[in-house]
This record gives structure tokens, C-alpha cells and sequence, in this order.
């Protein structure tokens, strides 16, 4: 069975350099957890239509309308693993 998750990207505000905080690339939302911005999981849905009316009902609300366009729907199948192989940690200013 097939589940929708949808998901808010709140992009952090501003850069060092005072360029234009960029949300999507080539229509793809970005987002970079290292530079501040912060995914918060709005909901699981069971169809995408489900997931889309969320998204029209949040971009009414505080915080959501300020990045009306930052909502992303990722598609899971229920009982399927994710990150099977792990995964590293990383620390602010390593490489």
C-alpha cells in the first residue's frame, strides 16, 4: 500500500553573503539542513489528492505562507525499509 507524506521545508532566512535565499532548482524544491533550514512532516496521506488539500490548508496558516511553494509529497510503499545501509553524521564547519 501506497502512502503520501507531505513535508514543509522552512528555508532559513537570508545568506552570509546577502544573496537571495534559493528554494527550488530546475523546479526542484532544495534545502540544506546544514545551512539551517528545518523539514517538519505536515502529515501521511492516504492518496495525493489527501496530501495536496493539507497543502492548500496550510499555506493559510503562520510560518506556511510565508514559503507557500516549499511543500514536497514523497510517495512511500507501508512495510519498506529506508536507509538500509546506514548512514554519517556530519558536524557543523567539518568537511
Amino acid at each position: 500500500m501506497d502512502v503520501f507524506m507531505l513535508w514543509h521545508i522552512r528555508h532559513a532566512q537570508g545568506s552570509l553573503d546577502g544573496s537571495p535565499t534559493l528554494h527550488r532548482q530546475d523546479g526542484d524544491l532544495i534545502w540544506d539542513e546544514a545551512d539551517g533550514d528545518d523539514l517538519k512532516v505536515l502529515g501521511v496521506y492516504s492518496s495525493e489528492q489527501r496530501a495536496e488539500e493539507r497543502i492548500q490548508r496550510a499555506r493559510l496558516l503562520p510560518g506556511f505562507r510565508d514559503e507557500p511553494d516549499c511543500f514536497m509529497v514523497n510517495r512511500h510503499q507501508l512495510d519498506e525499509d529506508h536507509s538500509t545501509d546506514g548512514f554519517v553524521a556530519t558536524h557543523h564547519g567539518e568537511d
